[in-house]
């Protein structure tokens, strides 16, 4: 009878101890989770010479291994949201082809498709460079993460800082592409000679997406300025000195990326480049009264 009564205590408090169990891994969950952010932005690394850290790795190679082992997460954890990233945006690559097609007087209609295999890469194409905007965040916050035991927590809280502010870099620049950079540079494209042009799904995305991307990346150039000035590899005078040069390279970048031979689709990236350059020298000023 004892023991029909113990079975039986068990089976109705069985729910009872479920829920304690789960609300136990939860609470350990999220102390582990609050104790790794308190050693984040506490616990300084180790400060040694190069050439000390270099011997100590040829000594115990098996430590240079634990480190490649991490980068193997971090990558791995990255690349699986960059593919959930991807796979959702492949969901919705109708709504995102018609807003890429916009610049066109036609819009989607304007698309002609020749090869039978155009309209499939076309849509991935089209789901890789929005799931990489989609993932970005996250893409840089593994790679923060791997190199943030080796930094200063000054440079951590930093680095925390930097990687919204590299978010939105990249898509105003995206966005600079597209609302101002296209429409010029397609009317000039489609109007040379009067000639009447027949635009291939495959060409055009191939067009939008690369200004897309590298005006995005190109929008990054203030910030590396900041980090190699708090590096002390560069300072706001010497750029401040060597501003013509600067503006040579510019013009040499924007001609790479313009896709039309005009000046004034090339002035249209030289100017927020040139700007972007001025704010760099501001950016290596607070850079260095930081590490001063």
């Amino acid at each position: 009878m004892r023991n029909i009564l113990h079975l039986l205590w068990k089976i109705v408090s069985a729910p009872f101890r479920a829920i304690g169990w789960l609300v136990k891994q939860i609470f350990g969950w999220f102390s582990s989770i609050i104790s790794d952010i308190k050693r984040f932005f506490v616990e300084e690394p180790e400060d040694s010479p190069i050439a000390d850290t270099l011997s100590k790795t040829v000594e115990a190679p098996e430590e240079l291994f634990t480190h490649l082992n991490d980068l193997r997460k971090n990558l791995t954890r990255a690349v699986i949201v960059f593919g959930l990233a991807t796979v959702f945006a492949f969901i919705f690559s109708s709504q995102i082809l018609e807003i890429l097609s916009m610049p066109l007087p036609d819009g989607v209609d304007g698309l002609i498709a020749i090869d039978v295999t155009e309209p499939i890469s076309t849509l991935m194409r089209i789901s890789l460079l929005t799931g990489f905007a989609i993932a970005m965040p996250y893409i840089i916050f593994e790679l923060f993460r791997f190199v943030a035991p080796g930094i200063s927590v000054n440079a951590r809280v930093w680095g925390c800082l930097g990687i919204p502010i590299v978010v939105i870099f990249f898509l105003g620049g995206m966005a600079f592409a597209y609302f101002v950079m296209l429409p010029p540079s397609l009317d000039f494209l489609t109007g040379i000679l009067g000639i009447q042009t027949q635009i291939r799904p495959s060409s055009y995305i191939g067009f939008v997406t690369s200004i897309m991307f590298w005006v995005g990346i190109s929008f990054q150039f203030p910030l590396v300025i900041f980090v190699l000035a708090g590096m002390g590899l560069v300072s706001s005078k010497m750029l401040s000195q060597q501003w013509r040069l600067a503006i040579v390279i510019i013009a040499i970048v924007s001609a790479l990326i313009t896709p039309t031979i005009d000046p004034m689709n090339m002035a249209l990236i030289m100017g927020p480049l040139i700007a972007l350059y001025f704010l760099s020298i501001l950016l290596a000023m607070l850079a260095q009264r930081g590490r001063a």
